[in-house]
């Protein structure tokens, strides 16, 4: 395995001038046959083997993908690292595939088109940034963790020319396509109310003890795990899995599981590529031990076209109301119900609203994608739009105040403290991806 130890001032002052990499010509992905030729294959890194990373996009879905070849894999963590390392070989029956511990390791492979990145979500803008200057198309997990840097990522995809495709599966499940083109297609006539249901964070991990110091284990690069992220000490409570419960790292339930569920109720609201214009609402945050993030909540979103959307914890659902009935997944891709049997029988016309989906998944549809050029179904620009309904929402119960947004100019209006840069911010890569820039 590759290792390129690396200090922590030299990772935090190293980021700003690597985004700056020259563009690459990356290998022909010309062709799609059954058995393509290597010359005719896009050539993949991965970044983060965690569950996500290793489980579902490497041995559930890439691996499977005829013209699609791993070249590398890449993690902090030693052992990950190694295991996917070995699941890459054992598919293809060779010793090909390099690991690395170090991820611009992978972006200065000028034979690797495309990099797949299953990081905790501190990690997701940078990498992202720094691989599409690099020359290559991105598959990235979702979330951002701050409006800035998700507008950021969203300019560079679209100067760069590359590829995005923001990792969620909902819009190729067929549940949640067909809620969609139901409800822009007036199913249940014109739509008012949004219910959307997310987990309780209650059943978060409990933490080990803050003041209790532990040893770093071997194998783990815990300064490069931290990278942008506030100098802190280690704490196996804090990294793998359980960053999503930290500030510092990621955003906690709401844009967790927010990202899949809101984002069917934006697709069916026409405001994909927009967003509400208040928020309202309140949340319950932790007083002590490592993790704060809001593990209850209630708001309640309006936009401009004057449809309300209800976001809350206890279990996930959607529920989409409308002058002439409603329809709802009363659970995490649960049968559809309605209020009359006519509703649920309802059939997409030649001349209704078509919503563009890959029925065989978000990887396959971004592999599509590379190839054609063409926008995958989740870009980085409706991702960010949609994260940018939860950060909000944090925003608001940060303040503990209802919050008037501009999706246009993507700005409070008329609030001065919750328009201060950073001083709401939850994420701590505003400064270095503003650099970036």
């Amino acid at each position: 395995m590759s290792k390129t130890k690396l200090s922590r001032r030299q990772v935090l002052g190293g980021l700003t001038a690597a985004v700056g990499f020259p563009a690459v010509v990356p290998a022909s992905v010309i062709g799609s046959s059954t058995t393509p030729a290597p010359s005719e294959q896009i050539t993949l890194g991965f970044i983060g083997m965690g569950q996500q990373g290793t489980g579902k996009n490497l041995r559930q879905n890439f691996l499977k993908q005829a013209d699609a070849r791993v070249l590398a894999v890449c993690d902090v963590d030693a052992e990950r690292c190694l295991t996917a390392q070995g699941i890459v070989h054992e598919q293809y029956g060779n010793k090909d595939c390099d690991a690395y511990n170090d991820f611009r390791e992978i972006l200065n492979r000028d034979d690797i088109d495309a990099v797949a990145i299953s990081t905790p979500d501190h990690w997701h803008a940078i990498m992202s940034i720094m691989a599409a200057k690099a020359g290559k198309d991105v598959f990235c997990e979702k979330p951002t963790v701050s409006i800035e840097e998700g507008r950021v990522v969203s300019d560079v995809i679209r100067d760069t020319g590359r590829v995005l495709q923001t990792g969620t599966e909902d819009r190729s499940l067929p549940l949640y396509h067909r809620m969609a083109e139901m409800v822009r297609n007036k199913a249940i006539g014109t739509l008012h109310t949004i219910r959307v249901g997310l987990p309780c964070g209650k059943s978060r991990p409990a933490h080990l003890d803050r003041g209790k110091t532990y040893k770093v284990p071997d194998g783990f690069d815990y300064d490069l795990w931290l990278g942008p992220a506030p100098k802190a000490q280690y704490n196996p409570a804090r990294c793998h899995f359980n960053f999503r419960y930290i500030y510092d790292y990621a955003g906690g339930i709401l844009p967790d599981w927010g990202m899949h569920l809101v984002d069917t109720a934006q697709w069916a609201n026409d405001t994909e590529r927009t967003g509400p214009v208040q928020v309202e609402g309140m949340g319950e945050f932790p007083h002590d031990g490592l993790y704060d993030t809001a593990y209850e909540f209630f708001l309640k979103y309006t936009y401009d076209n004057g449809v309300r959307m209800i976001v809350r914890t206890g279990k996930p659902f959607l529920r989409f109301e409308g002058s002439e009935g409603w329809i709802e997944s009363d659970g995490w891709m649960k049968e559809l119900t309605a209020s009359a049997d006519d509703i649920l029988a309802w059939e997409r016309g030649l001349n209704d609203i078509h919503l563009y989906t890959n029925p065989a998944g978000e990887q396959r549809d971004f592999l599509d994608c590379v190839k054609s050029r063409k926008e995958p179904y989740f870009p980085a620009e409706i991702g960010h739009r949609c994260a940018t309904v939860m950060h909000i929402g944090t925003h608001c119960m940060q303040l503990g105040r209802s919050l008037q947004w501009d999706p246009a100019k993507e700005a409070y209006v008329n609030d001065a403290e919750a328009g201060i840069p950073g001083s709401l911010e939850f994420g701590c890569l505003r400064s270095k991806i503003m650099q970036a820039r």
